[in-house]
């Protein structure tokens, strides 16, 4: 299969689904993360271009790390927004990646960009498959099946599925480690580290199904729903 997961940023992709996606990487799927915004906002010391380049160089050693593809929009960061150029953007990444599941955020997570990215992959699923929308990607032959990510923190998110990531949490943690300068970031801002906040998460969502680790889904519950749990790894 090919999947395709949406994050907002550089680390929202490994921090939500990280387990997911390198447990489809090892039975052998091609796995790809787009990422919407390019972090250039995310450093008190250095500027927009800088810290920009340093999260995408990040992003992609993340990736490297399951063997993944990466799509990078470069939109800047805390300026994520649903109209028609960002749209179109999000289309052409869709039929790149060819995905027969797709992974997004929820709309009611914390952060606007996370809403927004959410809602804009969902909304581009469909009109991914439009022949007369043209992008620079041929369109697709059939809508994916969309899985909607946990909320940031497991906060206001009600779950219906799970994945069980014991055997592959090492793996997660070490795509999350690549991205040193989120990690400080998030320490200067909140005092949080990433992989600690984020293994919080893994370890309640497992206490939920009886395992060590695990990561929470629920399947986009709009018309056409295209698949369902067995996509799951």
């Amino acid at each position: 299969m090919k999947i395709l997961a949406v994050g907002a940023h550089p680390d929202d992709a490994e921090g939500l689904c990280g387990g997911t996606l390198a447990k489809y990487a090892a039975r052998g799927d091609q796995v790809t993360i787009l990422v919407a915004t390019n972090g250039n906002v995310g450093s008190p010391t250095l500027s927009r271009e800088e810290i920009g380049a340093i999260r995408r160089k990040e992003a992609e050693h993340a990736a490297a790390v399951i063997g993944a593809d990466l799509i990078w929009l470069n939109i800047d960061d805390e300026f994520l927004f649903h109209d028609k150029e960002t749209r179109l953007l999000f289309i052409d990444a869709i039929r790149q990646a060819q995905p027969d599941v797709m992974f997004v955020h929820s709309t009611n997570d914390y952060h606007p960009d996370h809403r927004i990215c959410g809602e804009i992959a969902s909304d581009c699923r469909i009109p991914a498959t439009v022949r007369l929308i043209e992008t620079a990607h041929p369109h697709l032959d059939k809508v994916p099946h969309v899985f909607i990510m946990d909320n940031i923190g497991s906060i206001g998110f009600d779950p219906e599925l799970y994945v069980d990531i014991t055997d592959v949490f090492e793996t997660k943690c070490r795509m999350q480690r690549c991205h040193e300068s989120q990690d400080a970031w998030v320490q200067h801002l909140y005092g949080i580290d990433i992989v600690t906040h984020m293994a919080k998460s893994a370890t309640m969502r497992g206490m939920a199904i009886g395992v060590k680790y695990a990561e929470a889904f629920r399947t986009l519950p709009m018309y056409p729903v295209t698949g369902g749990p067995h996509l799951l790894p």
